[in-house]
């Protein structure tokens, strides 16, 4: 009489309708939406390390401190980063005989982030490295564009609104505004040193 194989038993087939079967599909549903938002999260980070690292190309070495002028000058040289691009898709859609028109989704997805953006710079304020306050300047210009090491980059919204309007003496005012608050935030960071010191002694 031969001989039964022995091996693994056969997995057993859930139930569609069972209350594991219910569980797996919450569990796939669950890991799904979780790769999600660590593909998004990613694309985040990489599209912020990409602008960061354009304004920090766009830096004078020479430069210690930088108004909200020169900052907006700047912004606007980002909003035109698009503008040689755009040229080449007119050249090449502008060619005679061409039937249709190449790169329209491309040239669509610029033409409405140059539009949001603009309408964010001229409204609320397009949000940039800040390159005002001097602390910051200094540890932006000391980043290595290590996406780990983003949350250390302070970001500030700058705003074309009332800019023709403001004089030197307003820029100046503002500058030492935030020439205190960094003397500020020092002075606290010193504060929480010394009270940690003495908890540690009194332990």
């Amino acid at each position: 009489m031969p001989k039964t194989q022995k091996g693994k038993a056969a997995e057993k087939v859930v139930h569609p309708y069972s209350r594991k079967a219910a569980y797996l599909a919450r569990e796939e549903i669950r890991l799904k939406k979780k790769e999600r938002q660590k593909t998004e999260k990613a694309s985040r980070l990489h599209g912020t390390g990409e602008k960061l690292l354009w304004f920090q190309s766009q830096l004078d070495p020479t430069k210690t401190t930088y108004t909200r002028k020169d900052a907006c000058d700047i912004i606007e040289r980002y909003l035109h980063r698009f503008d040689s691009e755009l040229e080449q898709i007119e050249l090449v859609n502008g060619i005679k005989g061409r039937q249709g028109r190449l790169h329209g989704a491309r040239e669509a997805v610029i033409k409405q982030t140059i539009e949001r953006e603009r309408a964010q710079y001229e409204g609320v304020g397009f949000e940039i490295p800040d390159i005002i306050n001097a602390k910051h300047l200094k540890t932006f210009r000391e980043w290595t564009g290590d996406l780990m090491k983003l949350p250390n980059i302070k970001l500030r919204k700058v705003s074309s609104k009332g800019l023709d309007t403001k004089t030197d003496r307003e820029e100046k005012q503002e500058a030492e505004i935030d020439l205190e608050e960094d003397k500020d935030e020092d002075d606290l960071d010193d504060e929480q040193v010394d009270e940690s010191l003495l908890m540690s002694d009194s332990q």
